[in-house]
């Protein structure tokens, strides 16, 4: 997919389509429990839901009464119990407390549990070990796939990445297949597929299975969507830790975007209660400013505000048929955009006023340094003195991980003084966190040269077949190396700039990080679609340690807009960060990308799901 200069990118996809597909197969499962209901929903599935099917639709479905899954039990008068939860060990003895207890008051009920995504093997093992395996019927709700936008969606799953990268278990595998094969026959057929990355190359093959198995649902239309991009998460690290400074990246990383919408409290709303603020491509102010730097936000928004009010200005000179139309036709939009717009403001003064706190501007500072490989002392004195003044368990680990990784691992003596003055700052239940972290290659310790190449040659001497896979995944924490120097030399992932850098005219993806730093994860993307293959980054695959592939599965046709849309998919988690680089880089090169990602991250989202904290 070479450069097409500026040529328009196509058009995306309509993913409403994944909505009406979800919310017909929920309506079917409640209605196989005909009559009155209680519906028993698992808190993280009730933001998803409420995007798919609203209180009103379930209620046209005899669902009377909503309870949340919750530590203790809600009391419900209906004769019929229906579940909606994840697939979980402590949802499925939470259904199991209920029955049990009204088998012990004599009370008979139907019940009904709907999991969703789909259903473990380890659900019926807790059924049957509960005793109530044949109390219940359950179902499966095949809900892999949330639009969040005109071009992003999330499989709602943030476990993914602690379940596959920490612990290695593997059960997610099939649903991310799953719903590769639900957009392959939607909006396929995919011609052409590269990734990188362990899990990447399994979901691939995994998907290849289920896809021969269901031929023929898709081939004989023209495709909307051609390529597809798989990338696991643990290719690139830095980038996910790394402070987002585009708008959209901010707002998620201070006040949580959840679900594609955010709370903001009342210092924004300048009122007494807060307002919960969809954001996406139909919110006229927010779409014009997601992409940008922070920098340039103020001055858009300035001018917005003006151009709203010589807008209304224009009713003085109204007669009454032309003020008749301008209340019918405008006044509400542009009462709606103002509304907008002050939220934006408020979010905007919100940020910086937290960020001035935090010293945000040293921080960066530091985080450049590391990025670029300067004065690194000077960095671990940064750490340091974070760490003492007990900032933020979170923010601390963030910047020891940063300096880890870019530093290909810290020498022995630093380890251990910036981990004993972290326990101490933030108490020793976190011993288990670095644990953790280590054994993921976020934050470890430099082996002194020979051991570590020995330990590498003992792996691959041992994993000489795929059968031995496990065992290389045991040993690979061990050899974990980063790379990250080598393989910013290779792709110039920072850039050498003369006088300053225009944030307001990016002249590359690196303006996500103002200018500091190309994502690596993006960088890789654009050589492989601009390469249509892995030639020529031979040396940089294997700084990564391998495990790329690409294919062709159908013919192409060049006139076909399809081929001009890729969709990248993000295994355990894409952040907003990335996903603006890479609208940038398709508006460069004609080029529409499409997000799938098993849900969205940032720096906090990934370390707090690595954060042990039981003493």
């Amino acid at each position: 997919m070479a450069s097409h200069g500026h040529r328009d990118a196509p058009g995306l996809p309509d993913f409403g389509l994944l909505k009406r597909l979800a919310r017909d197969q929920l309506v079917y499962l409640l209605e196989q429990l005909p009559g009155r209901k209680d519906l028993f929903i698992e808190a993280d599935l009730m933001s998803p839901l409420d995007r798919i099917a609203n209180v009103s639709i379930l209620k046209q479905h005899d669902v009377d009464k909503l309870y949340k899954v919750e530590a203790r039990p809600a009391h419900s008068t209906s004769d019929q119990l229906c579940f909606l939860v994840r697939p979980r060990v402590e949802s499925v003895k939470y259904v199991a407390d209920i029955v049990n207890a009204d088998k012990a008051a004599g009370r008979t009920r139907k019940y009904k549990i709907i999991f969703s995504p789909q259903k473990f093997y380890t659900c019926e093992m807790i059924l049957e070990e509960e005793g109530i395996y044949g109390d219940v019927t359950w179902d499966e709700w095949s809900f892999y796939l949330l639009p969040l936008d005109d071009d992003i969606i999330s499989m709602e799953l943030p476990e993914f990445f602690r379940d596959y990268f920490l612990e290695g278990d593997q059960r997610w595998i099939s649903t991310v297949a799953q719903a590769l094969q639900l957009l392959n026959s939607l909006f396929g057929p995919f011609t052409r597929t590269y990734g990188i990355g362990r899990c990447a190359k399994m979901v691939y093959e995994l998907w290849c299975k289920v896809a021969e198995e269901s031929e023929g649902d898709s081939v004989s239309r023209k495709p909307e969507i051609g390529h597809l991009f798989l990338m696991d998460r643990d290719v690139d690290y830095v980038t996910a830790l790394c402070s987002q400074v585009v708008y959209e990246g901010l707002v998620d990383d201070t006040f949580r975007i959840k679900c594609g919408s955010v709370d903001f409290g009342p210092e924004i709303t300048s009122s007494d209660r807060s307002i919960k603020v969809l954001l996406n491509a139909q919110d006229k102010v927010f779409s014009k400013i997601r992409n940008e730097h922070f920098s340039s936000v103020f001055g858009f928004l300035s001018e917005k505000a003006r151009n709203l009010q010589a807008q209304y200005d224009r009713r003085r000179g109204m007669d009454i048929k032309q003020m008749k139309t301008f209340v019918s036709q405008e006044l509400k939009g542009l009462k709606q955009e103002h509304r907008l717009l002050s939220l934006h403001i408020g979010a905007c003064e919100s940020i910086m006023k937290k960020k001035t706190k935090q010293d945000f501007q040293e921080l960066l500072k530091a985080e450049h340094a590391l990025l670029e490989g300067f004065s690194v002392r000077e960095s671990l004195s940064f750490i340091e003195e974070h760490v003492d003044r007990q900032v933020s368990p979170i923010e601390s680990l963030r910047m020891l991980c940063l300096l880890s990784i870019t530093e290909n691992g810290l020498a022995s003596k630093d380890y251990r003084s910036l981990k004993t003055q972290y326990l101490q700052s933030y108490g020793p239940e976190h011993l288990l966190t670095f644990h953790n972290l280590k054994h993921l290659g976020l934050l470890t310790e430099q082996v002194p040269g020979e051991t570590l190449t020995a330990v590498e040659s003992k792996v691959s001497k041992l994993v000489t077949d795929r059968a031995a896979g496990k065992l290389s995944d045991a040993f690979s924490s061990l050899a974990r190396k980063s790379n990250f120097r080598g393989i910013s030399k290779k792709l110039g992932l920072i850039p050498r700039v003369d006088g300053d850098y225009d944030l307001k005219v990016p002249r590359d993806m690196a303006y996500v990080f103002s200018g500091a730093y190309v994502p690596l994860s993006c960088k890789i993307i654009e050589q492989v679609l601009e390469r249509r293959s892995w030639l020529g980054l031979e040396e940089v695959v294997r700084l990564l340690g391998g495990n790329e592939f690409a294919s062709a599965a159908v013919e192409e046709n060049p006139a076909w807009d399809s081929q001009r849309v890729v969709l990248a998919v993000f295994l355990g988690g894409c952040t907003f960060s990335e996903i603006s680089a890479l609208r940038f880089l398709g508006k460069e090169r004609g080029i529409t990308f499409i997000f799938l990602t098993t849900a969205i991250t940032n720096s906090a989202r990934l370390l707090e799901s690595m954060v042990e904290t039981r003493a």
